[in-house]
């Protein structure tokens, strides 16, 4: 392996930023990455943070392009279909995709622990826990740090990389450069998160289904359970922050009165969630325990300053959970550079431009679909007429899967399509159906072979040459 002159520099030691470090390292760059946190492998800093991920095939795909694929494997459990729980028990099932496709659960502070472990076998990097960024100069690429002991640490790199999250400080320090014309937006959704568990059975059993998502839909909000290879699942409830039913109505005794705060919190837990309940661990207490946990999007333009500096993951395309895309945009991010990298002959500059105007529509498009489907998953998946819907298109993809590719497959399924096409087909789709779905008796008349006639001329028409 030819060994690079240059340096890099990462700021931030999550998932994003551990694998651009072995990508990087493995092209032969020195790479050096900073971490403003300790090391969460000796210090648990996920505590209340530690939704678990949905890694899917774009995330595969970058983790098999450097062999890491199958170690990553080995801790993550698949599944195969989310299952909606009603208020009464009911269970439906929807598979996500066909022919035992899956999205694969995994966690958190188990994947990013696991990526910095490989990324310090790698030759060439050094990660600097506890050192936090307070400065950076644009020009020159020196940049100073405070360490854990208060001390300030300067830094000298020929690229910096900002992959430390949805409240970046390279970002922030970037929108401060002089006659930098930056267009930058950060905006709170309305919904805020908590952590809450099951616990697993008797010798490590399972006490729901393994191989899935469970969803508790309630239109407002939702409870979504992911399974972990303990026999344990990892549950968020998803609800307005603020409003006549919220977190902040449901906690706002919690100052006055524990009791009546208590009282308060399991009433709307029992009531919605009645089959959860007996399976969920102190959820009363875990509630009140600890505030919730934001929501917010990230656009920001540009990704690149000074031809040397660039954002990547979350510090550039922040969005909500609710497509799962999170990491496995950040890790496409990272696979994207890595091949343009090549392409132009590792020569920074070209690199970058390239991709940002690459990777900056994707970016946009994977933060509006995600932003969308807190609906689907919250109300929606629920709903008969949907769950139809999904059924005729699933169906549409097996009797033209040249012509039709149901959304949810373009985005999870297919990394060789661009998350911006995906957004543009999923639109057209959306106005095929609502076609099909206003036929007289769709429900009794869906299988009828007039029905798959109107889908495949509208997707021959409509569908039919749109780039990836």
């Amino acid at each position: 392996m030819i060994r690079r002159a240059e340096s890099v520099a990462i700021n931030g030691a999550g998932p994003v930023g551990s694998l651009l470090a072995v990508m990087l390292a493995r092209k032969g760059y020195k790479v050096d990455v900073f971490e403003s946190r300790p090391d969460s492998r000796r210090t648990n800093i996920y505590q209340g943070k530690s939704i678990n991920l949905a890694l899917s095939d774009r995330g595969w795909l970058a983790l098999e392009s450097v062999g890491l694929d199958s170690e990553i494997r080995k801790h993550a459990i698949p599944m195969y279909s989310r299952i909606m729980h009603d208020k009464d028990g009911n269970l439906t099932e929807q598979p996500y995709g066909k022919d035992g496709e899956a999205i694969w659960s995994v966690s958190r502070a188990g994947i990013n622990e696991q990526l910095i472990d490989l990324a310090e076998t790698e030759q060439g990097v050094k990660f600097h826990f506890g050192h936090r960024l307070v400065a950076l100069d644009f020009d020159s690429n020196n940049a100073s740090y405070i360490d854990e002991y208060h001390q300030r640490y300067s830094h000298q790199s020929n690229i910096v990389f900002g992959a430390d999250g949805t409240f970046s400080k390279v970002r922030r320090l970037a929108q401060e450069i002089p006659k930098q014309r930056t267009s930058y937006s950060l905006e709170y959704m309305p919904q805020s998160y908590i952590e809450l568990h099951i616990p697993a059975g008797e010798n490590g059993a399972f006490k729901l289904e393994k191989n899935a998502l469970h969803i508790w839909p309630r239109k407002d909000f939702m409870l979504i359970a992911l399974p972990n290879p303990d026999g344990s699942f990892t549950c968020t409830l998803f609800m307005n922050q603020e409003g006549q039913l919220s977190f902040d109505s449901l906690t706002t005794d919690l100052r006055h009165s524990r009791v009546i705060a208590e009282d308060k919190v399991s009433s709307f837990l029992h009531e919605n969630f009645p089959d959860a309940m007996p399976l969920l661990e102190n959820p009363v207490d875990a509630f009140l325990s600890k505030p919730a946990s934001a929501l917010c999007l990230v656009h920001i333009f540009p990704w690149v300053f000074s031809n040397q500096v660039a954002l990547i993951g979350d510090a550039a395309h922040a969005m909500v959970p609710f497509y799962g895309q999170g990491m496995n945009c950040g890790f496409e991010d990272c696979r994207v550079l890595a091949e343009l990298l090549e392409q132009h002959h590792y020569q920074w500059q070209d690199t970058l431009a390239a991709y940002q105007q690459e990777r900056k529509k994707n970016g946009d498009a994977i933060i509006e679909l995600a932003k969308r489907n807190f609906k689907e998953m919250s109300e929606l998946s629920g709903d008969p007429m949907f769950l139809l819907r999904k059924k005729i298109e699933a169906e549409a993809y097996k009797r033209f899967p040249d012509l039709w590719v149901p959304l949810y497959s373009m985005v999870t399924f297919s990394p060789h399509i661009s998350y911006h096409t995906a957004l543009v087909m999923g639109d057209i789709q959306r106005e095929i159906m609502d076609e099909v779905m206003a036929l007289p008796n769709i429900e009794e008349n869906w299988q009828r072979e007039d029905v798959y006639k109107i889908i495949e001329a509208n997707a021959k028409e409509k569908l039919q040459g749109i780039g990836s």
